[in-house]
């Protein structure tokens, strides 16, 4: 009986497939890493065809240890990240890397666009936040920067897009990963008119639309050989990693909220329709076309506990672990600490790159323990300051969180999650979420559910955090002042982004 099926999830720093049976237990998997080129400040892109050989190279891996479970595989689906960009030739040829999310090089053109008349519109028309991590502005900079790559290319396609071309000969592209380019219409589910003559390209130089259901009866040719499987193999288009984490972990149904923490992170809900903001600093994306992903990614959040846990180094690095048990001898509120933790500039709530990150409130009181908990609470608050532009539109009376990521391997992490938001955290056993939720939704496409609620026994699996009750009241407010002074430093943080370029500029850094 044909009842296994393989996830494939792209991820900007690795690729990962894993084998599920029908119970949605993994039977086995494979991973393979690729570096992110960043030879110039702002860039962030990666080689296309270098990660084309570690979809195949994993995919290959995973079905040879697969053994003879092999011949029961039903299907593929796919996870990809979103907002990747590669300009490409008439033969397929790649003319650019993939410029990834993480690329803020059209950050000028990003800030120019924001001030205009046209901004709120383009964002209620596409539900995406106005940023340079959007193909929306990316095609911008490139026609500015390389006029004759912008002339020269015939498709401007996702790193998904390309494999799926280089398997199967023909360009096309899920609903969601179209949603993410910033070009994609979410009533009339095209590509957006007036979003293509502002960026200067027309659909033709686009990928064809489809839904995130749609799928190949059988394996290409090419496929055939470089994957090990037999060619009634399906293949399910998928969608992009966030709406996949939130089906893989269980929160699609109402009142279910989706927390990612790893090195960056997200909080992300499920609605019958999109969810915007009145000032356009929320997403709203499609799992599939009658069930929207709406929330906010944050740039910040394990990256800040590696920042401190590298900072403090002394003679060897201090465990996590060690810093993460000291840190929990602290009340909570860290005796009035605060931790402002935009390392990395700040996408929701702010939707600044010159953002920066600051410890307030100082005293001779406090010691590194005591910067360690606002380090850890500061990213859960800036999290809940993403929450509450969704908050009132979490339909359902209990609200539950599903919370999935690195931070899950410290208990004083997960506790600080469940005692700000108040709310019990449900910690899924599996891993791999975004993988699951391409199976899961793969199984929906070729009819073995009928609903995507059909969620398999081992997925329901979870840890529960109870929160503090005795949290409650300082949590809620260290969160005003924290969400008070972030909105006044706000106001500075162009000119201490200035002020450091040029001070780096004299000093010859």
């Amino acid at each position: 009986m044909r009842n296994y099926a393989i996830g494939i999830d792209i991820g900007t720093t690795s690729t990962k497939v894993v084998l599920f049976d029908e119970k949605g237990a993994a039977v086995a998997h494979h991973s393979k890493n690729y570096p992110l080129l960043s030879e110039e400040p702002g860039t962030a892109e990666q080689n296309p065809n270098e990660i084309y050989e570690a979809v195949v190279y994993c995919l290959r891996e995973t079905v040879r240890k697969s053994g003879d479970l092999a011949s029961r595989i039903s299907f593929l689906s796919f996870s990809t990240a979103m907002h990747s960009l590669i300009a490409v030739d008439s033969e397929g040829t790649p003319l650019t890397n993939s410029i990834t999310w993480a690329d803020i090089r059209s950050e000028p053109y990003a800030a120019a666009f924001k001030s205009s008349a046209e901004a709120i519109d383009l964002y209620k028309r596409t539900g995406v936040p106005l940023h340079p991590m959007t193909p929306f502005f990316k095609l911008q900079w490139l026609k500015r920067v390389s006029p004759e790559v912008f002339q020269k290319a015939a498709k401007f396609v996702g790193i998904k897009d390309y494999i799926l071309y280089r398997w199967f000969g023909d360009w096309v592209t899920d609903y969601a990963s179209a949603a993410a380019t910033g070009l994609w219409n979410l009533e009339s589910k095209t590509w957006d008119a007036e979003a293509l003559q502002i960026a200067g390209i027309t659909p033709e130089k686009l990928p064809d639309l489809q839904p995130t259901t749609y799928y190949w009866d059988t394996l290409s040719e090419v496929l055939l050989k470089k994957s090990g499987l037999d060619q009634s193999v399906k293949v399910v288009i998928g969608a992009t990693d966030g709406p996949l984490s939130n089906l893989g972990v269980g929160a699609i149904s109402p009142g279910d909220v989706a927390v990612t923490i790893g090195t960056s992170g997200a909080i992300r809900t499920t609605s019958a329709a999109p969810i915007l903001d009145t000032e356009g600093r929320t997403f709203s994306y499609p799992l599939t076309e009658n069930l929207w992903v709406s929330g906010g990614p944050v740039n910040n959040g394990g990256i800040a506990f590696q920042w401190i846990h590298d900072v403090l180094q002394k003679d060897g690095y201090p465990a996590y672990e060690k810093l993460s048990a000291e840190a929990d001898q602290i009340e909570p509120g860290a005796e009035g600490l605060l931790f402002l933790p935009y390392l990395t500039g700040e996408r929701a709530p702010l939707w600044e790159a010159q953002a920066k990150a600051s410890f307030i409130g100082l005293t001779l009181r406090h010691t590194q323990k005591h910067m360690v908990r606002s380090v850890l609470e500061g990213t859960i608050l800036n999290l809940y300051n993403v929450y509450a532009l969704i908050k009132d539109h979490v339909e359902g009376e209990d609200v539950k969180i599903f919370a999935t990521g690195g931070f899950t391997n410290s208990p004083l992490w997960k506790q600080i999650l469940a005692d700000v938001f108040q709310t019990e955290v449900s910690i899924p056993e599996h891993t791999e979420s975004s993988c699951l939720g391409a199976v899961l939704l793969g199984r929906f496409a070729i009819g073995e559910t009928e609903t995507l609620q059909e969620a398999p026994s081992e997925t329901k699996q979870y840890e529960e955090i109870v929160p503090n009750k005795e949290h409650q009241q300082v949590y809620q407010e260290l969160f005003v002042l924290h969400q008070s002074l972030s909105n006044v430093i706000q106001t500075q943080y162009g000119a201490l982004h200035d002020f450091q370029n040029r001070h780096k500029k004299e000093s010859g850094e």
